[in-house]
């Protein structure tokens, strides 16, 4: 970035600073915004872009664009994410390295969601192990919570942890910026932060320390929680103890602004081959995974007996195999069966590594239908298999025996 021409600034922002959010914001990828700039366009003119954001920025000028609002499907109905511009990206990313080592010193152990060096894998671990030690567990659902945020409750907490006036305004600046919905309107907003912007889980997480987090250890000490973002479980030793953290955690809500969603918070019984009580609800989904009965083994594998484990959840197992459809592998004729791993397998290593980290034989759906688009595609490619699907099978085996390692799920024993 080349230099001013005045020194002279409202708010002292390093230029390295904003270097450094560009490198994590290209890094990243994403879509362009609400005014069309994609990241490699932002990148054409990228020393004039970076230093008209920070010369706005520094004097006090700088207003972010509208976010555009994208719908994405969940189970359910949709979730509107709000896609801000690149260089509001930037702007945010920049924020929140100058906030985020303050808040992490204060945050509670057990918050996992879109933290340094924490993982949701991280979040499920601990989970299933406290699922052995505690027989009740109290699935929290957040209605909204992205929709409904206080404003002034979220200033409040990120005053409490920063000195720079810059990040008091802009972060107030992001929260107050406008919609742009589908249909071309702007739609204003009052409450929230929108989720798809780089600053919004740095507050998430904040307003929930000081509204669930510390509130919880205060008032529950004996009682343990894992949370990832708005996903929270509570673990109670007694169904009265369930109840009790629950009436008391729906109250707080709304003392902040925030309400439980009546039909998906649930009281859990975690049953297993120890825990034999009848209830009515026995399982819960955290981090994609469920957790419920399942049968296990003992270390040497010889006993069999009912744990209370954590795999894929059966909503995520259908949504990478809509995904997979959705590409259409045999059509793909004009490639071979090397460039299909070529691009498939990247997608597929994210998925495995995350799902098959806890009862991974729950995956082995997902690997067979795998296998099905292959045969499809090798039925669609070779004339000679066109009319036989146990030829297309055969034909599978034969080259998964040769090459073991070609797909990533081959490389699974099932």
């Amino acid at each position: 970035m080349s230099e001013p021409r005045s020194q002279v600034k409202s708010h002292k922002i390093p230029k390295l600073l904003v270097w450094d959010a560009w490198l994590k914001v290209r890094e990243n990828g994403g879509a362009a915004g609400a005014d069309g700039v994609s990241i490699d366009q932002f990148e054409e003119r990228l020393k004039d872009n970076l230093y008209k954001l920070w010369n706005r920025m520094s004097s006090g000028s700088y207003f972010p664009g509208p976010v555009r609002a994208v719908e994405i499907p969940k189970k359910g109905g949709t979730r509107v994410l709000g896609i801000p511009n690149v260089v509001d990206r930037v702007a945010q990313t920049a924020a929140v390295m100058a906030l985020e080592p303050n808040v992490e010193k204060v945050f509670h152990d057990d918050s996992y969601g879109y933290r340094p060096g924490r993982s949701p894998l991280d979040a499920v671990a601990v989970c299933r192990q406290r699922c052995l030690k505690r027989d009740w567990v109290v699935d929290l659902d957040v209605r909204s919570f992205f929709d409904s945020v206080p404003w002034d409750l979220m200033l409040k907490a990120v005053e409490r942890h920063t000195d720079s006036k810059w990040v008091r305004l802009y972060v107030e600046r992001w929260l107050k910026a406008p919609m742009l919905m589908p249909d071309g309107t702007l739609a204003a907003r009052m409450k929230g932060t929108p989720q798809g912007g780089p600053i919004s889980p740095l507050l998430a997480n904040l307003f929930l320390h000081y509204g669930f987090d510390t509130w919880l250890a205060r008032e529950f000490p004996t009682v343990a929680f894992e949370r990832f973002a708005d996903d929270v479980v509570i673990h109670c030793l007694t169904e009265r103890q369930a109840r009790q953290v629950w009436e008391a955690v729906e109250r707080r809500f709304v003392q902040i602004g925030l309400q439980l969603h009546p039909d998906k918070t649930r009281i859990v019984y975690c049953k297993d081959s120890r825990r034999r009580q009848e209830f009515e609800q026995v399982t819960f989904t955290f981090c994609g995974y469920a957790f419920r009965p399942r049968m296990a083994f003992d270390r040497k594998r010889k006993q069999v007996y009912t744990g209370f484990l954590p795999a894929v959840a059966p909503e995520k197992l259908a949504e990478m195999s809509r995904r997979i459809a959705s590409w259409r592998i045999h059509r793909r004729t004009n490639q071979t069966l090397a460039e299909i791993a070529r691009w498939l397998n990247p997608v597929l290593r994210g998925w495995l590594n995350y799902f098959t980290a806890f009862y991974p034989t729950m995956v082995i759906p997902l690997y067979k239908r795998i296998d099905r688009h292959l045969m499809r595609w090798a039925r669609w490619k070779y004339r000679r298999l066109s009319r036989s699907e146990r030829r297309a099978r055969q034909w599978l085996k034969v080259v998964r025996e040769r090459e073991p390692n070609l797909f990533v799920h081959w490389a699974m024993r099932y």
